[in-house]
């Protein structure tokens, strides 16, 4: 897969995972193992990256008498959001364009 769709893809991945609720790095791995498999590296450069982007903030916060990260969505990862949707449509007409089969692709 191309490089800049899948970071896209996932970036949009990550934010869907904190949408409805702040959460953690190792919360988000596990919500998003159904549907992309991420590993640590990957989603801390992501996070940190929609955090430059303004996408999502993160406060620190004690549990368990540890220190965790916790990422809230922002109105700017709301609109992303809602901007992959609109895309998504596009994206699957090139998809079905690239699938199709017919007499002329035999």
């Amino acid at each position: 897969m191309d490089i800049q769709l899948k970071r896209g893809m996932l970036d949009v991945c990550v934010l869907a995972a904190i949408k409805s609720e702040d959460s953690y790095g190792y919360k988000i791995i596990k919500d998003l193992k159904p549907c992309v498999e991420l590993s640590e590296s990957t989603l801390y450069t992501i996070l940190k990256r929609l955090e430059g982007a303004e996408m999502l903030t993160v406060r620190t916060a004690e549990h368990d008498g540890r220190l965790r990260k916790y990422y809230h969505i922002t109105s700017k990862g709301l609109a992303r959001i809602n901007e992959f949707k609109r895309e998504w449509s596009e994206v699957m007409n090139i998809y079905q364009f690239v699938c199709k089969e017919g007499k002329e692709n035999d």
